[in-house]
């Protein structure tokens, strides 16, 4: 990650988000925004890698950046860091877009390994809120084995997005163009009844797609 946007209208806590960002990832750049008018402004000057975004704010809700982030640059990664842990607050972020979901509450320490490990395709997932959004796809998703009639092709495309690759990746690996792997993720998105990576990451692992799964030949 070179370049980090970090939403959060708390001083003390935006510095302690940077710090976290740039031992996470070394020598990347942070920019703080504390309104959604600054990360807006932000936004127009540079295209992030990543983006920290908390819920509640002066001038509105994180979640309308988040929104505007995917729509413009949907390679951006956005993780929401809030204090917020109730089911509606969550469901809202994983339906916006958020590719991961961590609470400020935890150690400082756990904040950076899940960061981290969004290289290696695992959604930064504070644990708390992986059990709550497992427990909700256990009462309302597919269950584990069924595929929402994905085809061959949405199978391999789910796999490999399943395994933290963005939408370019995905493309070269499969020798499609950037277009049409977009239109296999919106149809796989309507299938499974999602609207994010995260969630198709979790779908992924449930159907063994994940680490060598269904998809490799």
């Amino acid at each position: 990650m070179k370049s980090v946007l970090i939403l959060e209208d708390v001083s003390e806590t935006l510095h302690w988000l940077g710090e976290i960002a740039v031992e996470a990832f070394p020598g990347c750049g942070v920019t703080g925004a504390s309104s959604v008018r600054d990360a807006l402004a932000a936004m127009d000057r540079q295209v992030f890698d990543l983006a920290l975004i908390d819920l509640r704010l002066p001038d509105g809700s994180g979640l309308d950046v988040l929104r505007r982030l995917r729509a413009a640059f949907p390679d951006t990664i956005c993780i929401v860091t809030t204090v917020m842990a109730d089911d509606s607050s969550i469901v809202g972020a994983l339906s916006a877009g958020a590719s991961g979901y961590l609470l400020k509450e935890q150690m400082r320490e756990g904040m950076i390994r899940q960061l981290q490990q969004i290289k290696e395709g695992v959604p930064a997932l504070s644990p708390s809120i992986a059990r709550r959004i497992m427990e909700h796809f256990r009462r309302t998703g597919p269950a584990a084995g069924e595929t929402g009639n994905l085809t061959s092709r949405e199978l391999e495309v789910l796999t490999l997005i399943g395994r933290g690759m963005r939408n370019a990746e995905v493309a070269a690996q499969l020798m499609l163009s950037e277009n049409t792997v977009s239109g296999y993720i919106k149809v796989i998105y309507r299938k499974l009844g999602i609207s994010s990576r995260a969630e198709a990451s979790w779908h992924a692992a449930q159907l063994g797609l994940s680490y060598g799964g269904k998809a490799d030949k």
